[in-house]
């Protein structure tokens, strides 16, 4: 065994976090990730982008290690995405693994027209990069001068924005006249109304640190243990939905295209009851679900509860925590749904947990009649 790895466990490598850096087009994507690169927090990530070219690193390359990767002052390793995401991914990991580079982290930056499901999706389905990736965050870049007409323009940038974990606000030090600080004050309250569970940090006012953009997780790094309560942020969501709230009277807005919303139940739930729940919602909406989270307790296992997370249609497999983060053990799931509205989802899972009202189908008739569509059980 080589002194390098003497120090390290034979068992599976602790898994890479990955974030994802979007936002749209000149939204200061490029600016942000060139000041991240800089600072000595980020030594020893991976940071992925389109071209070196649009990043300005010029002045940063230190060594170049191949056609497409470079290594920086900072420590930073940068390479460049050519075609397929998950070639640059197992790339980064034959190398790391044959001692060629060394990193702990990876910062993905992707286009400023992308959708970042896809790119998630990528991450949580492939069965090799599923074990050595775990998705720590997606972080969204907005331009506080053009978010506003940005949000109103692109679905895509609405989306970008409904997903992320973090939120960084580019420009707001030109906003200086009462028109734009007018302006900035509705992107902001718009911000707040897509996504009330994400931080909005002010890069003008430099709280866009790697401490701040970082660690958003399931995992608190620091104690290793998981944080269900800041990832999941239930309570965020609840305290946000109200049925009348602003952006629903304007249905031509694209904000009012997205829900986000969340529910609970005391009850512990059977593991295959749960699944077929799963199943079900993702069969019957999957394109409409931008992210679901939640943590479950399932009645075979009710001390280790499960997480689950999943992007549109692709599940990450789930984790199994040794035992509940705190005092409250109910199952909580968030969704962000476009085109969803919130009672199609939560009246199947009352009817999964048994929750009987009147005039709705209970589990037995989900679940067994032939004529739902991806429900019924084969006889």
């Amino acid at each position: 065994m080589t002194a390098a790895g003497a120090g390290r466990s034979l068992g599976p490598a602790e898994p890479i976090p990955l974030t994802v850096l979007t936002g749209f087009l000149g939204a200061g994507k490029t600016t942000l990730l060139n000041r991240l690169v800089q600072d000595p927090a980020l030594a020893g990530t991976a940071v992925i982008i389109n071209e070196f070219g649009e990043i300005g690193l010029d002045h940063l390359l230190v060594k170049t290690i191949d056609d497409n990767m470079v290594l920086l002052q900072s420590g930073c390793l940068c390479c460049t995405l050519r075609g397929d995401l998950v070639a640059a991914l197992e790339n980064l990991l034959r190398d790391l693994d044959n001692g060629r580079v060394n990193f702990h982290r990876i910062v993905l930056e992707t286009t400023g027209l992308a959708d970042p499901a896809p790119l998630l999706q990528t991450a949580m389905a492939h069965p090799y990069l599923v074990m050595r990736y775990r998705l720590d965050g997606v972080v969204t870049v907005v331009d506080a001068i053009n978010g506003g007409a940005t949000l109103d323009q692109n679905m895509e940038s609405v989306k970008q924005v409904a997903v992320a974990d973090r939120l960084v606000l580019t420009k707001s030090d030109l906003a200086d006249t009462p028109e734009r600080r007018a302006a900035l004050a509705e992107l902001l309250a718009r911000l707040k109304a897509l996504n009330p569970a994400a931080p909005v940090l002010d890069a003008a006012a430099g709280e866009a640190t790697p401490e701040a953009l970082l660690n958003c997780g399931l995992y608190d790094p620091a104690r290793k243990i998981a944080d269900v309560g800041r990832w999941l942020a239930d309570e965020a969501y609840a305290a946000a939905h109200h049925p009348h709230d602003h952006h629903h009277h304007d249905p031509n807005r694209h904000d009012a295209r997205i829900r986000a919303f969340t529910f609970a139940t005391d009850a512990p739930i059977p593991g295959a009851t749960f699944e077929m729940f799963i199943d079900l919602v993702r069969s019957l909406h999957g394109p409409k679900l931008l992210r679901l989270k939640g943590i479950v307790q399932i009645a075979e296992s009710p001390e280790e509860p499960l997480v689950i997370h999943g992007v549109q249609h692709v599940m990450h497999p789930p984790a199994r925590l040794e035992r509940w983060p705190d005092a409250d053990r109910r199952t909580r799931i968030v969704v962000i749904a476009r085109d969803l509205a919130p009672e199609a989802v939560t009246r199947l899972f009352d009817a999964f947990v048994k929750r009987a009202a009147t005039d709705r189908p209970d589990m037995a008739a989900l679940v067994d009649n032939p004529l739902i569509p991806f429900g019924g059980v084969d006889r």
